[in-house]
């Protein structure tokens, strides 16, 4: 299950890094598996995905626009128990930061959103990207200071609730991210910037868990 804000979700003409994860799996995973989530929508309810050929079963996620772990922590439990979710591919934090609660009170809501999910699913597993800082950091010093804390504080937390039976992953950051090429208005991914968040999740499953294979665009 793919759970994020308006970087996971897409709008209108986006391929969206969920379809990039889809293709990548569909050649480098050894055995079947389902996208699930309770969400199959781009923003404001488009299906106007870069491919149409996109799947509709494959589209399924827990993405909404504007929405932040603030907002998933409530929802998770819920869609991991309706839809037998066993992985979790989290984005999350930018928009929290941006604009509902600071480092500190977001990072309490990333461990609420395990403590829900497991309360679902006992045996969830989840990989969970950092905070991709978007152009506003480039220009509020306050506020890059801001996502490098939360940074601090998700690594801690994805330390602190890791268990063997439920494990969590701190995927890498995309290396060399730039808003310039690597999105299209200074947050959200162009095409460029879809495979490289897609490849950090690749990258995380395929060494951590041994699913998929290396990351090839």
């Amino acid at each position: 299950m793919f759970v994020g804000d308006s970087i996971t979700i897409g709008s209108a003409g986006d391929f969206t890094w969920r379809y990039r994860m889809w293709r990548h799996l569909n050649s480098a995973y050894g055995g079947p598996f389902r996208v699930v989530g309770p969400r199959t929508a781009l923003h404001e309810d488009s299906q106007d995905y870069g491919d149409p050929a996109f799947p509709e079963k494959a589209r399924c996620h827990l993405a909404g626009w504007g929405e932040g772990w603030l907002h998933m922590a409530p929802l998770i439990g819920d869609a991991v128990r309706r839809h037998k979710a066993d992985t979790l591919l989290v984005s999350l934090g930018l928009i929290d930061l941006g604009f509902y609660a600071d480092a500190r009170e977001t990072a309490r809501n990333v461990r609420r959103f395990v403590a829900e999910a497991r309360a679902a699913r006992p045996g969830v597993r989840a990989v969970i990207l950092p905070v991709v800082p978007n152009v506003r950091a480039l220009t509020d010093p306050d506020f890059a200071a801001e996502c490098e804390r939360f940074n601090e504080l998700l690594a801690k937390a994805v330390a602190d609730l890791s268990t063997p039976s439920s494990p969590l992953l701190l995927a890498s950051p995309p290396p060399d991210w730039t808003v310039d090429r690597d999105t299209y208005d200074g947050t959200h991914p162009s095409p460029s910037g879809e495979h490289r968040l897609a490849a950090a999740f690749a990258t995380a499953l395929h060494q951590a868990w041994d699913v998929g294979g290396p990351y090839e665009p």
